[in-house]
């Protein structure tokens, strides 16, 4: 199933992403630092979702959240709640 979030707090506007048997594929963010979160795209990819949650959760950047840490919420709010 694909998913879509809109991230708050950071640079990334948009971040698109597909779970298939439990597991990560096809992630994507508009904007952002480029090279760094096509590595983190790399990165997810075939990751179980809940692990995924737990080693992004409360990563920061600038202010209180980062991409990675937006990331995990959109799979807690968008896959993990319906689980």
């Amino acid at each position: 199933m694909q998913y879509s979030y809109i991230p708050k707090g950071v640079c990334s506007r948009k971040i698109v992403f597909e779970v298939i048997d439990g597991k990560i594929t096809n992630v994507s963010f508009t904007a952002g630092c480029k090279g760094n979160l096509q590595g983190l795209a790399k990165l997810l990819e075939g990751m179980d979702v809940k692990d995924a949650a737990e080693r992004l959760r409360g990563i920061k950047c600038q202010g209180n959240t980062s991409c990675p840490d937006q990331f995990a919420k959109a799979l807690e709010e968008l896959v993990l709640k319906n689980v």
